[in-house]
């Protein structure tokens, strides 16, 4: 892996910048005295400031969906009963690893941004929710360090993509298995133990405890995002960019400048071909083009990668990771990755790619989590972007294809730095 990169510009609070300043590490994570020394932990006088403060500089969860940080923790805070906090460190994309480099490298700025979080809303108890074993150690040397003013568990989970989604957070935190469970209610409504409760992902936590550190840099610390970049022929690496920058520029800062294509998002943003460079790095621009941000992964596809072959690997490894609790999620995951294996394979028709076309428009939002969606939105780019790619499988197969999709999703996965 290339290693971790900061893009922003000298003198702009980030995650990544202090690490790259300075060798503060101590045993691979932050030391107490030295994140003190740059303002954590410090004291909260007025909750509802801070609140507001996240809200000016429109701060959106890093989990995946996007969604108003400052709307989430204020729903929890007026809703009945003593609310729970949790940092939800699970990453189910194979693609991505930013969240257990937080946790692994900067465990005090995450703990800080649960302590905010619970500050604002009102909680008592928190959690720390996750499945890397070097990041639990990391989190209970911190907690050793510095025991915290609240109630604070440390939850480990076995690795799956619905793992992390926030029904599956609370199921497990209250002693079941890590699966979703149906909605509503939400966990701000009723989550661990019936209580209302914040599901935050690490990384919105941590620049929680930025923002509060350094108001002054409010705007910049909430439109930074860190990034996976990743693809079968050039590096790795985690890096940390303002919103606005232009995709190209982050394929070539990994030797990605060859690429014709890019998946979004994890596997949850699709495929995207001509025109993919331009697209800039924020939530409406990307959406616009019929993508999503996600997780923050990015896998560039060059010349000699199939997309039908990318596409198929996709959908068969969600289709290995469904819960398996939704019949219509197993059968319209297996349908995607049976139908693009036939495509792969050249034995597909026009009906086949009709077939295609129905199901990536009707089975979005009909499963209790993300996953089923992903899938669909992964068949109905790979239709909108590369109709010809498909076509030409048409008859003939492609070596690209010639073996079948791996389920594990090796083709995604990136080692850390």
């Amino acid at each position: 892996m290339t290693g971790v990169i900061s893009l922003l510009p000298e003198g702009r609070p980030g995650l990544l910048a202090p690490l790259l300043s300075g060798a503060w590490l101590s045993g691979g994570s932050e030391d107490l005295a030295r994140y003190l020394a740059e303002g954590g932990y410090a004291p909260l006088p007025a909750p509802d400031r801070l609140l507001d403060r996240i809200a000016a500089a429109g701060l959106r969860g890093r989990g995946g969906a996007g969604f108003p940080a400052a709307v989430k923790i204020r729903a929890v805070r007026d809703a009945p009963g003593p609310p729970v906090v949790v940092a939800n460190g699970e990453e189910g994309e194979p693609g991505s690893v930013k969240d257990r480099w937080l946790l692994r490298h900067r465990p005090h700025m995450v703990l800080d941004g649960l302590r905010l979080a619970a500050a604002m809303t009102g909680a008592e108890r928190g959690c720390v929710y996750l499945s890397d074993a070097r990041a639990e150690r990391a989190v209970r040397r911190a907690l050793a360090e510095r025991p915290p003013e609240l109630h604070i568990d440390v939850v480990r989970t076995e690795h799956a993509y619905v793992a992390g989604e926030e029904t599956a957070v609370v199921r497990r935190i209250d002693g079941g298995p890590a699966l979703p469970t149906a909605k509503p209610p939400r966990p701000f409504e009723s989550g661990v133990g019936g209580a209302p409760t914040l599901v935050a992902n690490v990384e919105t936590l941590a620049r929680v405890a930025l923002t509060h550190s350094r108001p002054e840099a409010a705007d910049d610390v909430a439109g930074a995002h860190l990034l996976t970049l990743a693809g079968a022929r050039g590096a790795a690496a985690l890096v940390e960019v303002p919103v606005g920058t232009h995709l190209k520029v982050l394929a070539d800062l990994c030797g990605h400048g060859r690429a014709e294509a890019v998946l979004m998002g994890g596997l949850f943003g699709g495929l995207h071909g001509a025109g993919w460079t331009d697209l800039p790095l924020d939530h409406e621009s990307l959406t616009a083009a019929g993508g999503a941000l996600g997780c923050g992964a990015l896998y560039f596809l060059h010349p000699e990668d199939c997309p039908v072959a990318v596409a198929g690997e996709a959908t068969a490894y969600l289709a290995a990771q469904s819960a398996r609790q939704c019949g219509v999620c197993v059968s319209g995951t297996g349908a995607l990755a049976g139908t693009l294996t036939s495509v792969a394979r050249g034995t597909a028709n026009h009906d086949t790619t009709d077939q295609l076309h129905r199901w990536s428009r009707q089975l979005p939002g009909r499963g209790a989590c993300g996953l089923l969606d992903a899938a669909a939105r992964i068949v109905a780019t790979l239709l909108a972007h590369f109709p010809d790619r498909v076509d030409a499988h048409r008859g003939s197969a492609c070596p690209a294809c010639a073996d079948p999709a791996p389920e594990d999703g090796r083709r995604f996965r990136v080692p850390m730095p």
